[in-house]
């Protein structure tokens, strides 16, 4: 009996729990680029060229170690360009009788297999089952990531001395948010020459997708698992000792900073979550790091990343419709072609279309921090940053822009809406420098307006999030203000949002 094994874009390991079941002399791998996944939504140029490519040398690599792979490349004839056409087009090929798939990263894609009568095993690269999270977050009424994640250290000894966490403290975060020096010298990062096989898929994508956001020109990403490692390697050598001082820090025309930008990595498969958790930890044992760094960047995948897939698949399909703020306005069109005359945004929308990448205080900070201050609406703002970022599928990107950034889920995934004013800003960048907007003033046409922004959204929500405890000295604040000033802030903010 043959069976067919699905390997989608984000499962390109080995270690996949599916291939694990897989009889190479009977079975058959079956992989898929299709034009429904490329264009629903119409994703960035890059990243659907690092994913193809990507796919492709992972098949090679499959081939490599004896399985029989059915690889559907994108102009193949008969290709449907939708998942189910094509697992039910390779079930009739192949004469196979069962599908046999690791869980997936979207809710939809699920229940497609589902349909099927797939059998879907748990994704065992993560570091915490399904099941653990769903067990901790019974009866919770609050669901807080730093508490999940110290239940995952205990669980995983890491960062552990004994019974207690290392340096007595679970948690550097208030160590990580230096300004970036101006004569801080940044290393160069990771990068790959596109070779033949990147190559034709560049070509490829240029020709298929030519409407598309983004950029190809500079495609420098590794697409092949040793690639990966010697990215990480790079990253654990030469910028994690600053990352932890420096990990909120921005800096014009310098996108990467002391950030891995590995999560593309992570995300689909060509590294594994325990391998950068350990790498980083050994760094931290071998007196090479500082510990503020090695646990932020822990934080950042056995914390945030395990949590917010836990969330996901605990919550969906509910949770897609989430809006707890009510927020209808449409994303404005500077998101696409950076048109706007704040220079923040501009940065940022620029470094997302030319590298399918933003750090994630660019990601919450700046981007989303204006989407939740101007209420744009969920579900435009979810589209947008899954369909830009190259290491964006459901499962993550969902917790963290609902949740996270927008605080449409009411406070279940964050304790406060991640709400700042140009002043934060402009302690942790040099982008107002740059800015024909005045930082420093708070209302009127030359104000940055992120400042009366901030409080004009305070203000409008005030019976949603007057009572929360995090916001109190800022509604302290509001409440005290002459009515003068706060009219000024309304005026402000109505008018800069009737010309978006």
């Amino acid at each position: 009996m043959t069976r067919l094994f699905p390997v989608l874009g984000d499962q390109l390991s080995l270690g996949l729990a599916s291939l694990a079941q897989c009889d190479k002399a009977k079975d058959v791998v079956l992989m898929m680029e299709v034009r429904g996944e490329a264009t629903t939504p119409r994703h960035h140029k890059m990243k659907i060229a690092f994913l193809f490519s990507a796919m492709r040398h992972f098949a090679a690599a499959l081939r490599e170690q004896g399985y029989r792979v059915d690889y559907v490349a994108l102009q193949d004839e008969g290709n449907t360009h939708s998942f189910e056409g094509e697992l039910r087009r390779a079930l009739h090929r192949h004469k196979a009788e069962r599908i046999i798939a690791t869980w997936p990263g979207e809710w939809r894609v699920k229940q497609m297999l589902e349909g099927l009568g797939a059998e879907i095993l748990e994704d065992t690269r993560f570091l915490a089952p399904l099941s653990v999270f769903a067990e901790w977050a019974q009866g919770r009424t609050q669901l807080r990531m730093e508490f999940f994640y110290r239940l995952l250290r205990r669980r995983l000894n890491i960062l552990m001395e004994g019974d207690e966490p290392a340096g007595g403290r679970w948690n550097f975060d208030s160590e990580n948010r230096h300004p970036l020096p101006p004569q801080k010298k940044i290393p160069l990062t990771y990068t790959q020459a596109p070779d033949a096989v990147t190559q034709e898929v560049l070509d490829l994508v240029a020709a298929e997708f030519p409407e598309h956001f983004g950029e190809l020109k500079g495609f420098s990403y590794a697409v092949t698992r040793a690639g990966a490692q010697a990215a990480l390697a790079r990253f654990i050598t030469q910028r994690l000792a600053s990352f932890g001082d420096y990990q909120d820090a921005m800096r014009q025309n310098e996108p990467w900073l002391f950030h891995s930008h590995l999560s593309l990595y992570l995300n689909c498969g060509l590294l594994l979550p325990g391998e950068c958790i350990a790498a980083a930890e050994r760094a931290w044992r071998a007196g090479d790091v500082p510990l503020n760094a090695a646990e932020g960047f822990i934080r950042q995948i056995l914390g945030w990343r395990e949590y917010v897939r836990g969330l996901y698949w605990l919550k969906m399909p509910d949770y897609a419709a989430q809006n707890a703020l009510g927020a209808t306005r449409p994303l404005p069109s500077f998101y696409w072609d950076a048109g706007t005359e704040m220079n923040c945004l501009r940065q940022c929308v620029r470094t997302t279309r030319d590298h399918a990448y933003a750090h994630h205080i660019q990601r919450l900070m700046v981007l989303g921090n204006f989407a939740l201050l101007a209420g744009l609406d969920p579900a435009e703002v979810n589209e947008w940053y899954l369909l830009v970022y190259a290491d964006a599928y459901e499962w993550v990107e969902m917790p963290n822009v609902t949740g996270m950034i927008l605080f449409a889920d009411g406070g279940l995934l964050a304790s406060k809406p991640y709400a700042a004013g140009g002043a934060y800003i402009n302690r942790m960048s040099d982008y107002c420098g740059h800015c024909s907007f005045n930082v420093a003033q708070k209302t009127g046409p030359e104000a940055c307006p992120f400042n009366y922004l901030y409080w004009a959204f305070l203000d409008r929500h005030r019976d949603k999030l007057g009572g929360n405890a995090r916001l109190g000295l800022a509604y302290k604040t509001l409440n005290t203000m002459p009515s003068p000033a706060l009219a000024a802030i309304r005026d402000s903010a109505r008018s800069f949002l009737e010309r978006l």
